[in-house]
């Protein structure tokens, strides 16, 4: 069986464990934090980075583009979450570039955030802010200008799960209202039973137990 190692609070982790349950591959799960289970995590991964996954042949995949790649190859072309070539394969991919952008952009603004307060480059800060506002405004537009999917594919799920770490860690960069088609595209994706199965644990997001539901709150589009 697959192994799936990470924690489901980051959207790389969760965007491959949402795939893997909708696809209903089954795996388990090694919830090795990048902080508190890095000694460990580097066993699988020599960046210390998250996902990988470990595959029955003994392999272990990593980076979550090559991981969703290689499931994409194992349930075949009619099971596939991305088109498999053309126009479609080519607009699909770039909605999920825009989307894992973002959340390279938000990891980025977030760490820059964490240093001293006299240490923190708000210049950086300011363009990282810049480049996730032009990649929403993007995406918000691409989100409305297509029909509601008749099933979830990898670009509804990295959209969805982009969004919800931004609610779950920069909730004041997508306010209710600012981007009204992302907003009802997530919240399509996390009711159906492969989002709600991967949401992160209150122990996963850390901070106070309070914190931690109200997060998870926003996360599903609650106030």
């Amino acid at each position: 069986m697959l192994s799936l190692i990470g924690q489901y609070d980051s959207p790389f982790v969760r965007r491959v464990a949402v795939s893997l349950t909708h696809l209903e591959v089954a795996f388990t799960r090694q919830p090795l934090s990048v902080f508190t289970d890095a000694e460990a995590l580097r066993r699988y991964s020599p960046l210390g980075r998250v996902p990988a996954l470990l595959i029955e042949e003994g392999e272990c995949l990593l980076d979550s583009s090559a991981i969703l790649d290689y499931l994409d190859e194992r349930v075949g072309g009619g099971r596939a979450l991305l088109p498999a070539d053309g126009p479609a394969r080519r607009d699909a991919l770039k909605t999920v570039a825009l989307a894992t952008g973002v959340c390279d952009k938000a990891v980025a603004n977030l760490y820059e955030g964490r240093r001293e307060a006299s240490k923190i480059d708000q210049g950086w800060m300011a363009r990282t802010r810049g480049q996730l506002e032009g990649a929403l405004a993007e995406l918000e537009r691409r989100t409305a200008a297509k029909p509601h999917p008749e099933r979830l594919m990898q670009p509804d799920i990295t959209v969805a799960v982009m969004l919800g770490f931004l609610r779950l860690y920069l909730p004041e960069v997508v306010p209710d209202g600012r981007y009204p088609a992302l907003e009802a595209a997530a919240a399509a994706a996390e009711a159906q039973p492969a989002f709600v199965a991967c949401r992160p644990s209150l122990a996963e997001l850390g901070g106070s137990p309070e914190a931690a539901r109200a997060a998870l709150l926003r996360l599903q589009g609650g106030a």
